[in-house]
């Protein structure tokens, strides 16, 4: 296996996005990823980079908390950045993405926080995952925080009001040359899994439509204030929006609904990333057949990324739309978290045959890589990239 950390990293962000848009052919296999669990990155950096990982539970300590609702109390919202115990971890996750070889530093924390003034209903247990965070929880799936217009009258929506100026002020001044970050965000995943719940939204769809309707538009707009700030941004790459909006056999709502709810959203958060010279990715898990052609020609979304083997492997995806998007990831999750060496790295190099010849493609896993990923895993999936280099 090819050493990691790699030696000498050559980000070329700009190069990347030629590729994507399809106005390069790629001399190397680009990777790409939505996320990767902080656990995974912590066991690497401490393995192999011989150096101690700050937990991602220390930036959110009570006192960090604290410090940002004194932030919100005197005016000026949110402030990622603001700590010193974040800024020092988000740099080490920086090393981690450059020295792995990426092009790109996918930054969560910010969406974190705003997840965390929802103050949302979570159910928990053990957690059972080789690198396990002591508890893995998951949002609730009947009812979320709004049940009713007094619930949406009452709801402090100033609470997720996001200042990025201190944020762009430190990707600026700390990404290594030839690097960007993403941001990412949602708007249909925040209001279904913690505003209204999954019950919750199903059922007022059909029951109170006008306050489904007034819930999008309010949290629409604070999504889009928060990456119109981030779009200013010298530092950053791309949106790499994410809403899950499929489930295997289809749209978790009817693709009507999702045409009047989120598409104008989406397609106006797709217009500010490009007017400002950004990218604008979107992750979604899920059958989206029905509305892949109007993401793409109407939304006009860069690149498209979540693929399971067993609703469109990415290969199949590429042949369909790859000449109006490009493709990111396909590596199945379900092979990487339980395949055997030999036949996980004959499967990563059938993507990387099928797909990077073909041009607009980046490889990684088709959704994450979470926890419960074995590590060596992660590393031949990496790898396989960098001896197809070769």
């Amino acid at each position: 296996m090819n050493e990691f950390p790699i030696k000498n990293p050559q980000p070329n962000f700009e190069q990347f996005r030629k590729i994507l848009r399809g106005e390069a052919q790629a001399e190397k296999v680009h990777l790409s990823e939505l996320l990767i669990d902080f656990e995974v990155i912590g066991a690497i950096y401490e393995q192999y980079f011989k150096k101690k990982m700050i937990p991602i539970t220390s930036v959110f300590t009570r006192c960090e908390i604290g410090k940002r609702l004194l932030y919100m109390a005197l005016g000026r919202g949110l402030l990622p950045m603001c700590g010193r115990v974040e800024r020092e971890f988000v740099k080490q996750v920086i090393e981690f993405y450059y020295r792995m070889g990426y092009d790109y530093v996918p930054d969560l924390v910010p969406g974190l926080y705003v997840v965390f003034m929802m103050r949302p209903k979570f159910r928990a247990t053990s957690d059972t995952a080789q690198l396990n965070r002591g508890t893995r929880s998951w949002t609730e799936e009947g009812k979320g925080v709004i049940s009713s217009w007094e619930d949406f009258n009452k709801f402090r929506w100033n609470w997720l009001r996001v200042n990025l100026s201190q944020w762009s002020e430190f990707w600026v001044k700390n990404l290594p040359p030839g690097m960007k970050v993403t941001l990412q965000g949602s708007l249909y995943e925040l209001v279904m899994e913690y505003l209204l719940g999954n019950e919750g939204l199903f059922l007022m769809l059909h029951d109170q439509p006008d306050l489904v309707e007034a819930i999008f538009s309010r949290l629409g707009e604070v999504v889009y204030d928060y990456y119109k700030q981030a779009v200013q941004c010298e530092a950053l790459g791309a949106i790499f929006h994410g809403d899950d909006m499929g489930y295997k056999a289809g749209t978790m709502i009817r693709p009507d609904d999702l045409r009047k709810l989120l598409f104008p959203w989406l397609k106006k958060y797709s217009e500010l990333a490009h007017s400002h010279g950004k990218m604008f990715w979107l992750h979604s898990c899920g059958n989206l057949r029905a509305i892949y052609d109007e993401l793409i020609d109407d939304v006009k979304i860069d690149a498209y990324h979540s693929y399971q083997d067993g609703i469109l492997p990415v290969a199949d995806f590429q042949k369909q739309y790859g000449g109006r998007v490009a493709s990111l990831g396909g590596v199945d999750v379900d092979n990487l978290a339980r395949m055997e060496e030999k036949p996980l790295r004959e499967y990563c190099r059938k993507i990387l045959d099928d797909c990077v010849p073909n041009g607009r493609y980046a490889f990684g896993t088709g959704n994450s890589v979470p926890n419960y990923i074995p590590v060596k895993n992660y590393l031949i999936m990496l790898d396989e990239a960098r001896r197809w280099d070769a």
